[in-house]
């Protein structure tokens, strides 16, 4: 009895148990159960709102886009937990991006700027500079080149050590020969007037300039003309004209071939009648053409020596360089006016005075001539020379009144 009473309490505590294991199954089968309902009904109700937000987007934007019949369209085919609503991480992220700053480098680093890009108009322009200084350049040393083949430099030693007390005379001549020289092209001729009293070195230098150019261009590029001895006589001048103007021709074209500058030199030029001093403006004054353009003409006259004389014993006492400039000046505007009435042809001059010789200068001629000659210039023996010549007297300066036109013949007598 006993062992049966074990044996069905014992079979009432299996049943109890297995009861205990099937309620325990069961409990855990239906939480799961209830897991995935409410996954699917948060799942519905997601799609539900998403649907939503594609339904209030597609009414704003109707005018842009057609709206889908098909909403299931716009469902995604794969399962999501994304967060649709305003708090998704979508658009904190998407206001942190607007809301984002310059960068900033670190002080360590170096901050490389956008490379500008050059103007290609300024290369072009620094071409172009480079260019024009090459021409410049280059028309510079073509200038010096054409001052050379005349030769300047000797012909200033050769003024200086020849003509004495023309200082000024002949610096102004060397000036108007440098700039007229520089080039070889030119709108007009050169045209130089030597003026003053008789025995002060106009002819002489006339005979120098002619000796020079001979010596640089040649012999037929130079011509002398002398009133008295080419035109002696007024029945002549129709002749001398036309003659002239032949040979002022011939000249020039010669010179153009040869592309060198001739000289003329026309002398004793108060006693060139009307017609030719005509002929010879004719020649000067530019035309429409380039003839006869590119020519030095030197006019020597004695005209206005009365005037010079008295302009320079008025003005003896003034040694100052800058009062000297101030009396050439006013002396030339002087000149002007009292030459224009005897022949417009000296209003296309240069004018260049030649001033009175002081007695230094006779002595220094003296020199020159007896040492020519063969004769030693003693001291005593110039002095006593150039004492039998004539002087004008202001204060302490003594100008000779004809200059060292006697001097030759005063040393043939020796």
């Amino acid at each position: 009895m006993g062992d049966q009473n074990l044996t069905a309490m014992l079979s009432e505590d299996e049943l109890e148990n297995t009861k205990e294991n099937r309620t325990v199954t069961f409990s855990q089968f239906s939480s799961t159960l209830r897991a995935v309902v409410r996954i699917r009904q948060k799942y519905q109700a997601m799609k539900r709102r998403r649907m939503e937000r594609a339904g209030s987007t597609s009414q704003h934007s109707a005018h842009l886009m057609p709206q889908y019949n098909d909403q299931r369209s716009n469902s995604p085919k794969i399962f999501t937990f994304d967060i649709t609503d305003g708090n998704s991480p979508v658009h904190v992220s998407k206001k942190r991006r607007k809301k984002k700053g310059r960068v900033l480098f670190p002080n360590s680093s170096r901050r490389v700027l956008p490379t500008k890009e050059q103007s290609r108009a300024k290369s072009c322009l620094v071409l172009l500079c480079v260019v024009v200084f090459l021409q410049v350049y280059n028309a510079i040393e073509n200038l010096d080149d054409h001052v050379l083949k005349y030769d300047l430099e000797g012909l200033e030693k050769t003024l200086k050590r020849e003509v004495f007390g023309q200082q000024e005379a002949t610096d102004g001549l060397l000036d108007h020969l440098k700039d007229y020289l520089s080039t070889y092209v030119h709108s007009k001729p050169l045209v130089v007037s030597l003026l003053g009293p008789s025995g002060v070195g106009k002819s002489h230098i006339g005979r120098l300039l002619a000796q020079h150019f001979r010596s640089v261009v040649g012999e037929q590029l130079v011509m002398q003309y002398f009133v008295l001895h080419h035109c002696p006589t007024e029945g002549n001048v129709p002749l001398c004209t036309e003659t002239l103007t032949s040979q002022v021709s011939e000249l020039v074209t010669r010179a153009e071939e040869e592309e060198k500058i001739p000289l003329f030199v026309f002398d004793e030029m108060e006693h060139m009648p009307t017609e030719l001093l005509d002929t010879v403006q004719s020649l000067i004054v530019k035309k429409d053409n380039n003839e006869y353009l590119n020519a030095i003409y030197i006019l020597i006259s004695n005209l206005e020596q009365e005037e010079i004389t008295k302009f320079v014993l008025q003005n003896s006492t003034t040694n100052t360089v800058s009062g000297r400039g101030l009396m050439t000046k006013e002396l030339n505007n002087l000149l002007h006016n009292n030459l224009k009435k005897h022949h417009l042809l000296w209003l296309e001059a240069e004018l260049l005075p030649l001033t009175l010789l002081e007695k230094i200068h006779v002595m220094e001629c003296f020199i020159d001539e007896m040492s020519r000659e063969g004769f030693y210039p003693e001291r005593s023996h110039v002095e006593r020379l150039a004492d039998e010549l004539g002087y004008y007297s202001v204060g302490e300066r003594e100008f000779s009144r004809i200059g060292c036109k006697q001097v030759v013949a005063k040393v043939n007598l020796l």
